[in-house]
Order: structure tokens, then sequence, then C-alpha cells
């Protein structure tokens, strides 16, 4: 090519010291384009050695990038820290040290650069974007050690720089949520309270409206937004023919997460005759017995962190998959455009993100008539794939550990104790309200939460302070390992819910416990998870539809101990003998289901090959 075939005179113009700045930038622009990085790279250490410049800081700078590009971190750090000793108040390379040096681990040492950029940097035309870019990785970093503060305090900051930034303000809104910061959608000079819930993701939007077409919108919001268009599509909806249904799930969250504390039974339980199981996981290895379980409950697992989603979904494809069960939604660590090369014929959500995904890629959402109502269903990208008695899988080979005392638990010798394990960002304050009532309602009664974070903690602290309350009346429960989580409730009297998020894996957990929950009930997927549970138990007595009834019901029960007793003598039974904790007829149901849809497929001889 012309621009290589001219590469040796002018390295010789550089080494010669004869090659203009400005020829330099434009020639090594051009090998980039080309796809000749190295070539580039060399071009710029030959300029750097042999041409004396005011102009050697941006040189470096860019020899930086390329180095980086290339994978040369080292050399990239190198010649990144040569622009800054030339330049101090050059912030492009301060800001991509930060990110070297983040990926390094040396997270406080990334943060310091970016400071520096906050701290020195006018906002002029020039030099805002880069100080914006810095505030957007301190409060990225900042959030990801759950010091939610700082973090909103930057973005905030951000904002004010530059209010449209959806992406930022999506991460602000929930930020605020998980600090119980109320009201969540807080006045931003120059953010209109409608941007705020244009950017709420799925995710938030799940504590913000019980509407299935707020959740809907979201979805697609995000689809357009993120997904790449026009991917190949490596099968069509065709069956293979296989004797044995080969079923893959996909997950970020294969370790000791709710979604395989939920399925790792399932996996187990699947008929070897009739199914063969894969594994895809991109999780960490946290070590947990969790994760080994559900590594040994497959029949192949490959881990695919290392592979890009087009060659992860040429793998699944390359396995001639069945059904691919995508574990994931539009939560954290989410890889849809896995899904989007279509590498199965039939591809399913479930559990992952409660809502529906708006990805058009998934073909069906496992639920129940209760979770989904047929009504509703239109409000759904998917079409709902209906279980018979509930639509959430079960481990019955949990175990919990001894009952706690209630010293040792910080809650006081007596009095009704009130509990709420849900994560922080699931409260409400019309939600709150009402269990501060219900406190001031029944005398010597105590609210036992999550404690998820510290500003949460104060901020609900402090909402309750004002109306009165002494510090005692609120108890905080910090994390602790499977186990001895479930042992608390065997001290928990009543399981109050949220609303509009409502409790999935933990309504799960407390029902298995035989602790009593009384759920308030909406329209949406995650505001009907505990409503599903509590039907498939045989007890629609203690769903509610409005704010009104469900304190009601709360407050009857915490006054009649004797009807909380017989609920869980109830809920013993469910847990022997009821559907809800029957994982292998669950399990049955579910395949049945499977064979169904492929069965319905058209046979494998127009199948056509990926390309």
């Amino acid at each position: 090519m012309e621009i290589a075939e001219s590469y040796g005179a002018t390295v010789l113009l550089a080494w010669e010291g004869k090659l203009p700045f400005v020829e330099l930038i434009d020639y090594t622009s051009r090998l980039e384009s080309a796809g000749l990085q190295p070539l580039a790279a060399l071009l710029y250490q030959t300029w750097l050695n042999r041409n004396p410049s005011p102009y050697a800081h941006a040189v470096n700078f860019n020899l930086g990038a390329t180095l980086n590009t290339l994978g040369d971190t080292a050399g990239a750090d190198a010649a990144y820290r040569r622009a800054i000793a030339i330049a101090p108040a050059f912030a492009q390379p301060r800001l991509n040290l930060g990110l070297l040096l983040e990926r390094a681990g040396q997270v406080d040492a990334a943060m310091a650069e970016w400071q520096w950029i906050v701290g020195n940097c006018p906002r002029d035309d020039a030099t805002r974007p880069l100080v914006q870019l810095a505030m957007n990785h301190l409060g990225r970093v900042l959030e990801a050690k759950k010091q939610f503060p700082e973090a909103e305090a930057y973005l905030t900051q951000s904002l004010l720089l530059d209010s449209d930034q959806p992406d930022v303000l999506h991460h602000w809104v929930f930020m605020r949520q998980k600090q119980c910061a109320w009201p969540v959608y807080a006045d931003v000079p120059g953010v209109s309270k409608e941007a705020m819930h244009e950017a709420t993701s799925a995710l938030a939007m799940l504590s913000v409206s019980d509407d299935p077409r707020d959740q809907l919108h979201a979805a697609e919001l995000f689809v357009e937004a993120k997904l790449a268009k026009n991917l190949p599509q490596l099968t069509q909806r065709q069956n293979y023919g296989h004797k044995k249904l080969r079923i893959a799930y996909c997950s970020s969250d294969f370790c000791l997460h709710p979604v395989s504390l939920l399925t790792v039974q399932m996996f187990e339980l699947h008929n070897r005759d009739l199914f063969e199981v894969y594994g895809f996981c991109w999780s960490p290895e946290d070590g947990s017995a969790t994760r080994q379980r559900v590594k040994q409950a497959m029949d192949h697992f490959f881990t695919i962190h290392q592979l890009s989603d087009e060659d992860a979904a040429r793998l699944i494809r390359s396995h001639e998959i069945d059904i691919l069960v995508d574990l994931q939604g539009q939560t954290s660590g989410a890889r849809a455009n896995i899904l989007g090369y279509r590498p199965a014929p039939i591809q399913i959500t479930y559990l992952g993100l409660p809502a529906t995904t708006g990805l058009p890629s998934v073909d069906y959402v496992i639920a129940d008539e209760f979770l989904i109502p047929r009504s509703e269903a239109q409000f759904y990208s998917e079409k709902p794939l209906y279980m018979p008695h509930v639509y959430q899988v079960s481990d019955r080979k949990r175990v919990h550990g001894p009952r706690p005392s209630r010293a040792s638990c910080g809650l006081p010798e007596q009095g009704f104790v009130f509990c709420s394990f849900n994560n922080s960002y699931k409260y409400t304050p019309e939600v709150f309200a009402v269990w501060l009532s219900l406190l001031k309602q029944v005398p010597g009664s105590v609210l036992w939460l999550l404690a998820d974070n510290p500003s949460a903690e104060k901020n609900l602290r402090k909402v309750a302070e004002d109306q009165g309350f002494a510090p005692e009346r609120l108890v905080f429960a910090t994390r602790v390992s499977p186990e001895n989580y479930l042992a608390r409730y065997l001290v928990a009297d009543l399981f109050l819910d949220t609303f509009p998020f409502n409790a999935g894996t933990t309504a799960n957990d407390c029902l298995w416990m035989g602790c009593p929950l009384v759920t308030y009930t909406g329209r949406s997927f995650g505001a009907r998870m505990a409503g599903a549970l509590l039907t498939a138990a045989g007890l629609p007595e203690l769903i509610t539809y409005n704010l009104a009834d469900y304190e009601a019901l709360a407050l009857a029960l915490a006054n009649d101990p004797q009807r909380c007793a017989a609920l869980r003598t109830k809920l013993a039974t469910v847990r022997e003998t009821g559907v809800l904790f029957d994982t292998p007829l669950f399990v049955r149901d579910l395949e049945v289901r499977l064979q169904d849809l492929v069965t319905e497929l058209a046979p494998r001889q127009t199948l056509a090959e990926p390309v």
C-alpha cells in the first residue's frame, strides 16, 4: 500500500530531524487508520529521540495511546508519565494514565490523576469535556467502592457542567436509590424530572413504577442505545434433532449470588436421559460452595470471560444448543449482544431481571399466571412461558445455621420484630412511612433492616428520628453467610415486603424458613413476585393491593400472635409438601415446556450453517 511504501523515507526524515510536527501527526494518523499501529509507534519513538521540540508532550501522549492499543501497558504508562513531566498542566495523559492504573488495580493512584484534573483544570470549552470525564470516572470508581455520597457528588458536578448525559444520570438515580436519598429525583439545575425518569435504567425503574409500560420503555431505551445492530444471525428457529435436548444457561452470577442460590438444584435435577446441560460463565471465581455446586451440576461448563461477544456466541453455536437460557437480563455484567447473534434457535430469559428485557433476540420469559397476568403480557417483548404452579425455582438443599439469640442480633429481648431484608434500593418513602406507622402502633416493636450501606442507614435513621423514634427502634443487620442469614428468620416475627420492587429470592428464603410475609402487589413483574410465591403457598390472604390494606394486615398480624403461629405451621407444611418448594416438580414441568418448544420448530435439514 502507498503509505507503507513511503514509510522508510518518512522514518529517515524523522531520524534526520526534518519531519515537521504537523506532518508527523498526519502521517501517523494515516498509519493507524490503516491498522499499522506498530509502525506508528516506531515513528513516534524515532521522532522523539531525534527531534527536540515544544510538542514533545503531545507526541508522548499519542505514543502512549498507540502503545495502549497494542497492549503495551508498561510502555503506555511510561509515555503518559513523560508527557506529564514535560507539561504538568496537560490533562489528557492524566486521564488515560488513570485508566491504566485502574486496570492494574491501583485504584487510589488512578483517582489521584482524575482528582488532579478536577481540581486544576479550567472549565472552558477546551478542557471542560476532560473535566467531565474525570468526574465521571471518579463517580464510577467510588460507586464500585460503595462510597455513594462521594460518587454522587462527582456525578452531580458533572451534570452541572453538562446536563445532557443520560448514562451519568442513570448512575446518579440508582445511587440515590441505594442511599435511600429521598426524593430520588432531586433538583439538579438544568436537569428536568422527565429527563431523570427517561434516564432511569430498567433495574432502577423497578423501584420507581409498577406500570409495566414504564418497564418496557426503559428496556427499549437500553436496547436502542447500547445494543449492536444488524448482527449476523448464527442460527434459525429450527430443530437440530438431537436425541437429548441441549439446554445452556449463561450468566455472570454463577457464584454466591441470589440467582445461583435459587437455580443450582434445578441444574442438578435436569433429567439426563432427556437433557444435556451446558453452562457458559463469565462469573467471578469466588471460591464459594455455591459456585462449586453450579459447576458440578453442568455436563459441560465453559468460562468465556476472555471471549468477545461474537466469539462467545460462536462457541455456543458450535455446540448446537437447542435452548439458551439467559439468567442476566439487563443487570450488572450483562452481555446482551451474545444473544443478539442468535446462537440458539430458542432463547429464554429467566430470573436475572424481574421485568421485560426488551431484547428482540429473547423469545420467552419463564413466568406464571399470577406473575404476568395474560392481560399484561402485551407489555413484554417476550412471550410468557407459563409454569403451572410458580415461576420461581428453589433449592431444597439449602441449610440454615442455629437460631441466633435476640441479643446477638441487636434486638431487644421483648417486642414484635418486623423485618425487611431487601436491598436498600427497594425501599421507598411511601412504604417506609407505613413501616414507621406500624412501629408507632405496636409498642415495643422494632424494624429489622439490612445494613446495605452506611449512607442508607444514616438517611433512614434520620427519617425515623425526625418523626420522634428512638434509635433503637431501627436495627440494622450486617451481611453474613447464607446459613446465618437464613437463621435470622427464626427470630423475626413478620416480613414487610417492599413496593413496587418486591422481594424475590429474599421472599423465597423468608417463606422457606417459615416466617410470615405481607406483600403489596401491583401490576409489574417486580411488583408481583412475592404475591406469586404466596399464591403457590396457598396464602393469598397475605397479599394486599394498596398501602392502606397492607398496613392494616401487618398491624392485625402484629397484634395476633396466634395467627402468626398458625402461619408458621402452615408454611412448615408448605415446605414439606407444597408446590412452592417442590423443585423436582418444577424441573419436570419446565422440561415438558422446553420439549414442546423444540418440537414446534421446523426440522433440521433446512438449518443454515453459521457464517
